[in-house]
């Protein structure tokens, strides 16, 4: 670390609300995050968009909504007694079963009357005087925070459909990352879906089964393997809970926070016979897990040859579930297998043998307009009474750089990462002093179970904070040497396995002129988590830590 000693006073006459820290979102990320700043006496504002508690699962309700993780693996383990309560109903729980989870544990733990719900935040301006960050929402609301924390989530901003005439659609329009909270019924009525990544393999058999017609746009074919989906088995789930302690230290341990066996050949060490047996082992397993087939091999996310083995045995499977060759061909996706999110689907390819279904492919006659009854192609008009968009979201950054965010200096974070994000584990930056991000940019995130990445994020921010306090520093910054290193690690690392090869929201290619580049750590949650530790150990080694005459305390003021 580095340390540095300064004399400055708090601002004098601002009308901001003086607290310890603010948490901007209310999902699993900031609610955990508020448990334990308030486990530390911190006072703490936690601002939410939504009108309800979840994020990504109050947002996310579309028809066929769940997590890709086993329910037992994504939950809070912070918590001993709430993990052995909680009864689990299916293997990948649905939103609904989330999202009343999410709620039993703010009721449980008190965490409501903390959060502000349909409150966004809009500013977040750096004082440097007072060294303190002075937060604005959109009610008007200001608040002064020695802390500000981003629970922003990685897809939380909706990314829309680049054709034009969306406003013109007479009909009903949707957007699955914005999904009304009321019932939507699609009974007897033509339907459109764009896009086919993991909301559109989602809701496609679920409306497929009431709609009169279903027509889906399909730019690019994606690899789904079966979700396997079930009653969970209580004795199963019996038997997690009695080893929780083991089973969370092997997830904390693994390549992508769920604890696999480490394989020891590569792909094309082994025969074709033995190679897709255990392929099919995989594919008809309804208890394997979504990277279960990914982490077979050695090889199958750096080699591509190795990769094309589990590629091409995908492939058979479509031709052998989907009646229509032409329509089998066209969901056989041509690239890498695994390198764009591995999708988990119920009845995907099945859904697509229906009468009342038909495939487009946008590539071959791509969309050219939203118009007032429907849509259009180069080759052909179609009439439509809803549309649904599931056109993913601006991953990773979308939702920081909707905050108008301002460090030392009044740098903007938008214009310091308009060539990609620059962070420092992926939780902090340089030049913003006190901030953190929970599975940023530059940390493993989405290539992990998204509630070992957030737990271990929560922790550590937390314990920092904590470190702070007993040692009177006031700030906690990135060192700029030590953000460079590791946002050229995070690249390097990237360039060594297949996933920089393929357009993905992983390199931000989805959105036009977005920086492609590699967004999330993919050198393993177990190394990821050493080196953070190894971090904190050695005094916040790549940071430098502001010493001031007033000590920060329990409360603001202190």
């Amino acid at each position: 670390m580095t340390t540095t000693s300064e004399h400055s006073a708090f601002s004098t006459g601002q009308e901001a609300r003086e607290i310890d820290a603010v948490v901007v979102g209310a999902g699993f990320a900031g609610l955990h995050m508020l448990y334990k700043l308030r486990e530390l006496g911190l006072s703490v504002q936690v601002y939410e968009a939504g009108d309800g508690l979840g994020g990504t699962w109050f947002w996310n309700r579309y028809p066929g909504a769940r997590v890709d993780v086993k329910s037992m693996y994504y939950n809070y383990s912070f918590d001993p007694e709430l993990e052995q309560e909680w009864e689990w109903t299916e293997k990948l729980p649905p939103q609904p079963e989330l999202l009343r989870y999410i709620n039993h544990v703010a009721d449980r733990f008190d965490l409501r009357k903390d959060v502000r719900l349909r409150t966004r935040v809009t500013a977040a301006v750096y004082d440097e005087s007072a060294a303190r960050w002075r937060i604005t929402t959109d009610r008007g609301e200001v608040v002064s925070a020695r802390f500000a924390i981003m629970a922003t989530g990685c897809l939380s901003v909706p990314k829309r459909v680049e054709v034009p005439g969306i406003e013109t659609f007479r009909g009903r329009s949707f957007h699955t990352g914005e999904w009304p909270e009321q019932e939507v019924d699609f009974t007897g009525r033509r339907v459109a879906v764009i896009g086919t990544g993991s909301s559109g393999v989602q809701v496609i058999p679920l409306v497929a089964e009431v709609a009169e017609t279903l027509t889906v746009f399909q730019r690019t074919a994606n690899y789904v393997l079966p979700a396997g989906n079930h009653p969970i088995d209580p004795e199963f789930q019996r038997g997690i809970k009695s080893r929780y302690r083991e089973v969370r230290k092997a997830n904390r341990e693994s390549s992508f926070g769920i604890a696999q066996p480490e394989p020891t050949k590569g792909a094309l060490e082994v025969s074709e016979e033995e190679r897709n047996a255990f392929y099919r082992r995989v594919w008809e397993d309804k208890d394997s897990e979504l990277v279960s087939m990914l982490v077979g091999y050695t090889d199958l996310l750096a080699d591509e040859a190795a990769n094309e083995t589990a590629a091409q045995f995908i492939r058979e499977r479509i031709a052998e579930i989907v009646t229509d060759p032409a329509v089998a061909r066209l969901l056989q996706p041509a690239g890498l297998f695994g390198v764009k999110r591995p999708v988990l689907g119920t009845d995907y390819y099945e859904t697509f043998n229906r009468p009342n279904v038909r495939l487009v492919d946008v590539r071959a006659t791509p969309l050219t307009e939203v118009t007032a009854s429907g849509l259009e192609t180069t080759e052909e008009s179609f009439e439509f009474d809803d549309i649904i968009y599931a056109t993913g979201y601006d991953a990773m950054t979308g939702a920081l750089a909707a905050i108008d965010i301002r460090g030392r200096g009044g740098v903007s974070l938008r214009e310091k990462w308009a060539a990609g994000p620059v962070t420092y584990l992926g939780v902090a930056v340089a030049g913003f002093p006190n901030l953190f991000a929970l599975a940023g940019p530059g940390s493993p995130s989405v290539l992990s179970n998204m509630m070992v990445s957030i737990e271990q994020h929560v922790d550590w921010v937390a314990d920092a904070i904590d470190a702070m306090r007993s040692q009177g520093v006031t700030t906690m910054e990135a060192e700029v040497d030590a953000e460079r290193e590791w946002t050229r690690h995070v690249g390097e690392v990237g360039d060594m396995t297949l996933y920089p090869k393929v357009d993905s929201w992983y390199v931000g290619s989805n959105v036009p002129g977005k920086p492609r580049v590699m967004y999330a750590y993919i050198g393993g949650v177990g190394a990821y988590r050493e080196k953070c530790d190894q971090v904190a150990a050695d005094d916040y080694d790549g940071f430098v830590l502001t010493r001031q005459t007033r000590r920060i305390g329990g409360h603001a003021g202190n």
